[in-house]
């Protein structure tokens, strides 16, 4: 934002003097201090509060160096003046605006300043610190360091535009009192980029706070804010659009809502809102492009032919060696341009700033414009992006290759996410092209399907079927085929489930028997292929992954699972047949989380590294199908009782976690995160949410079921019993919410009652039941059976679910489960198993989660501690293994071995091995 104007108003200035900075003589000359560059500045009204950042800050400043780094505009100033105006305990941070050309003992004049005015009128801390008046000296500086040490209350220093400082030695004396005044003198500093700092040592100790471009953006609730503050009437449904198009950014946000307030119809003026309007580009190209090196300005210019660019792509378009360095270097900047976490990666700029460099693309010529995206064509097509090869092929007015790319590459065309950055539209093909080859026109419509411009798309597709009317009868058959391609791509973004069932019964009837397959046309200038290998004997397949996959994913919208699972899996083995990169990473990443759903883990896990494995995903046009397969993997890590990397894998899932079958799993993941992590209400909140939205029974009755249980286990037996008796109306009860229905009649003491709910998990039908579900049940009846005193019965079932459970490894159906589990595992293993070290695993990882003993129970603790190998070699003696074998085990003597275990008896008051191991169980040491 703009700078506040200097005021007039002096503070007091050191006396001449003369000063020696680390052995060199520099000449330091009073001049008088402007006191704004020692006030903080007044925010620009509307103020807008955002207390995610003040406390950001808060908490950063209770470390040595907190940075705000980012590019022009976005609020570093208005943050930092913000905070350090807001009423604390203690003096308020000193202050110091660096400005251009400051030499060392111009900047050290104003940090003398600051610091005398922030150590001033403090009785309590004694004499005030020896600041010097100008530079200082080595000892100078070490007996500085020395008093701030000694001081109860830190100093807070803020120090906005650090960019600025262009001598490292500048900042020395700085440093020295940061890294030796006993953290008793606190940086926060504003800049455009990191500043020559050691910043090495605090990263590395995890004392340095840095917010970037992507804390400072804009939320959507704070996009509204801003508009309220501005007075702006904005539809709601228009927030988001605004906050997508600014990317958040502060200084966008403010020009847009100047240009909104101006206007009669905010809602059209934000979907005209663009970074090509006079003010903002005025800013971009002043305070973005102007400081650049004008090769790299020259580099982003030629690749806004593209959305985003990777480097060998960059150098295609440029013929520059290095143009993907200097990307690099600019995307290392942040905030204007975006570098994803891809490798290769792929630099997409700021949306505001594509606008604005699309609008300098159009000041080369015709030619150059269409050769750059020649280019563009060429190498999107040689990498497997046929969708973005066709557009730049339809923008080049190279007809031949956009219909060729048609041909031989329908089948990856099909739209796969649902809304994706803005490319400007290609030009129309015209009518003579057209009616040369209408498959021409059925390319352009594919191409605006894909981008999402339905009415386009119609557009072209009428367009097409109007002049095919005369064509012959082979070209005929072709020519239906792309036709009912392209109509299952507008049925899919039109969202009707119907239309899709229909369009994609149309393009399976246009199957052709082996012999019926026609070449595609020869093609020129951008390298695209005439032909394509794959195609040859393999429209069937083509067929029926294009088809089979739509429909898988009109069922997993529907909620029904087993049908999505079934067209996935036969759509991926077409898709794999025919040498379908993108339809295979669909199908693969949505099989991966249907088979996590089920607790197929084994498999769940092998789909989602081959998903994520792909080419395909890499970059940003696949970021829905890859977070299919994130979501996956947190299914699985979750399911095998790994909550940090769940919740690391669950952060990637992205948009998928926001579609109707990916939400309600992404919703069962994260509750269950949630309750573990001791936070049942927002967890409850997760699962309520997401069952009120979830498509068909089984998702609803899992969500149901699982918040029943949670509403149980926080004591609300009311609560759950109410809606596990809502949902269990009518029809064969699901098996998760009968298993659940007999877990809270358990709680609440029927156990008859539980029996008689208990679904049956060993019947046939059983076999189809999500596994978690089949293994909750099992344990639940080996517990009652243990209850019961038939032990025997108990073992014989808890035996079968590990059976069950080892081979995909699913643990927390154990470790979190009823107490009374614990005991049976721990008894299990008294009795003998074929998992044992499985067993013995289980029951540590479930006393890890029980909470620490009380000071009571800890008077019940050992007299004298059992050491850390006594723990060890006690844990082996649950098992069968004789003191030879445990020897074996551990690599240790039978001598070693025999005296640990004579330690353990004396330690535990025991006389023999069976009676140790349940004194141990009493004091919960195993």
């Amino acid at each position: 934002m703009p700078e506040e104007a200097d005021q007039v108003r002096f503070a007091t200035a050191p006396t001449d003097a003369t000063t020696e900075v680390f052995g060199t003589s520099e000449p330091f000359v009073a001049a008088p201090l402007l006191a704004s560059r020692l006030t903080p500045p007044v925010p620009p009204e509307p103020v807008v509060l955002r207390p995610r950042l003040v406390d950001r800050l808060d908490r950063g400043a209770g470390g040595p160096v907190t940075l705000v780094l980012a590019p022009a505009g976005w609020g570093k100033t208005t943050l930092l003046s913000g905070w350090a105006r807001a009423e604390r305990d203690g003096p308020a941070p000193a202050w110091v605006t660096v400005a251009e050309g400051d030499t060392t003992g111009r900047l050290w004049a104003y940090l003398a300043a600051a610091l005398r005015a922030a150590v001033a009128d403090e009785p309590d801390e004694g004499p005030p610190p020896p600041v010097p008046d100008g530079p200082p000296r080595p000892e100078q500086l070490e007996t500085l360091a020395a008093a701030l040490a000694t001081r109860e209350r830190p100093v807070l220093l803020v120090l906005d535009d650090l960019h600025r400082v262009a001598d490292p030695a500048a900042l020395a004396g700085l440093e020295f009192l940061l890294r030796h005044g006993d953290g008793r003198l606190r940086l926060v500093a504003g800049a455009r980029h990191e500043p020559p700092l050691a910043l090495h040592r605090w990263r590395l100790a995890g004392a340095l706070t840095a917010i970037g471009p992507d804390d400072l953006a804009f939320t959507a609730d704070e996009v509204a804010d801003l508009l309220v503050a501005h007075g702006v009437p904005v539809p709601a449904e228009a927030v988001p659009r605004l906050a997508e198009r600014t990317a958040g950014w502060p200084a966008g946000l403010r020009f847009a809502a100047l240009a909104l307030g101006a206007g009669t119809d905010p809602a059209r003026a934000v979907e005209r809102f663009g970074g090509d309007q006079p003010d903002v580009a005025a800013y971009l190209r002043d305070e973005v492009l102007a400081p650049l090196d004008p090769a790299a300005r020259d580099v982003l210019r030629r690749c806004a032919v593209a959305v985003a660019v990777r480097a060998d792509l960059a150098v295609a378009l440029t013929g520059r060696a290095d143009a993907g360095h200097l990307l690099a270097a600019t995307a290392r900047e942040g905030g204007f341009v975006q570098r994803d976490g891809g490798e290769p990666p792929w630099y997409r700029p700021h949306p505001l700033l594509a606008d604005l460099l699309r609008e300098e693309l159009e000041r080369l010529s015709a030619e150059e414009v269409r050769e750059l995206h020649r280019r563009a064509a060429g190498w999107c097509a040689a990498h497997d992006r046929p969708a973005e090869a066709l557009r730049h092929a339809l923008a080049a007015a190279e007809w031949d290759d956009a219909t060729a790319l048609l041909l031989t590459r329908w089948p990856e065309l099909a739209p796969d996410e649902p809304a994706r950055a803005a490319a400007p539209a290609p030009p129309e093909p015209p009518a003579e092209a057209v009616r040369r080859d209408p498959e021409l026109a059925l390319a352009a419509a594919a191409e605006r399907a894909y981008a999402g411009d339905r009415a386009a798309a119609d557009g072209q597709l009428r367009r097409a079927v109007a002049y095919a009317v005369d064509l012959p009868e082979p070209r005929r058959d072709r020519f239906r085929r792309l036709v009912a391609a392209v109509e299952l791509s507008l049925a899919r973004l039109a969202g009707d489930h119907e239309e899709v069932r229909r369009a994609a019964d149309r393009l399976l009837a246009t199957v052709p028997p082996p012999s019926g397959v026609h070449p595609a046309a020869a093609v020129s200038g951008a390298g695209v292929p005439a032909t394509d290998p794959r195609a040859a004997g393999g429209e069937e397949d083509d067929v029926r992954a294009v088809a089979d996959a739509a429909l898988g994913l009109v069922a997993l919208a529907e909620g029904a699972l087993a049908t999505a699972d079934a067209r996935f899996g036969t759509a991926l083995t077409a898709a794999r047949r025919a040498g379908r990169a993108r339809t295979e990473l669909l199908c693969a990443s949505r099989s991966a989380l249907l088979a996590a759903a089920r607790g197929a883990l084994r498999a769940a896990e092998e789909h989602a590294r081959e998903a994520l494995a792909m080419p395909p995903c890499q970059g940003w046009s696949s970021r829905l199908d890859c977070g299919y397969a994130y979501l996956a993997l947190a299914l699985v890590c979750w399911q095998r009782d790994r909550p940090a990397e769940a919740a690391a894998h669950l952060a990637l899932a992205g948009p998928a976690g926001a579609e109707p079958g990916g939400a309600a799993l992404a919703a069962l993941c994260r509750a269950g995160l949630l309750a573990d992590a001791g936070e049942p209400a927002a967890a409850l909140r997760a699962l309520a949410g997401a069952r009120a939205g979830a498509p068909g029974p089984e998702l609803v009755g899992w969500l149901t079921a699982a918040e029943a249980q949670l509403r149980a286990t926080v004591g609300d037996l009311d609560g759950a019993r109410a809606l596990l008796d809502v949902s269990g109306d009518g029809g064969t009860p699901d098996p998760a919410l009968a298993l659940a229905s007999a877990r809270l009649r358990l709680r609440a003491g029927d156990a008859r009652g539980a029996e008689r709910a208990l679904p049956d998990w060993t019947a046939p039908d059983a076999a189809k039941w999500p596994l978690p579900v089949r293994l909750g049940a099992g344990l639940l009846e080996a517990v009652s059976a243990g209850s019961a005193g038939d032990a025997r019965r108990a073992g014989r079932l808890l035996e079968e679910v590990l059976a069950l459970a080892e081979p995909e490894g699913c643990r927390r159906v154990f470790t979190r489960a009823e107490p009374e589990v614990r005991d049976l595992l721990a008894t299990h293993l008294d009795s003998g198993t074929a998992y044992w070290a499985t067993v013995s695993d289980l029951v540590r990882d479930v006393d890890a989660h029980r909470p620490e003993p009380t000071p009571v129970a800890s008077a019940r603790t050992l007299d004298e501690p059992l050491t850390e190998r006594e723990l060890t070699i006690l844990r082996y003696l649950q098992s069968i293994l004789s003191n030879v074998e445990i020897a074996a085990e551990l690599s240790l003597s039978v001598n070693t071995v025999k005296t640990h275990v004579r330690n353990i008896y004396r330690k535990l008051d025991a006389t023999r091995r069976r009676e140790a191991v349940r004194r141990a169980r009493e004091l919960r040491l195993i």
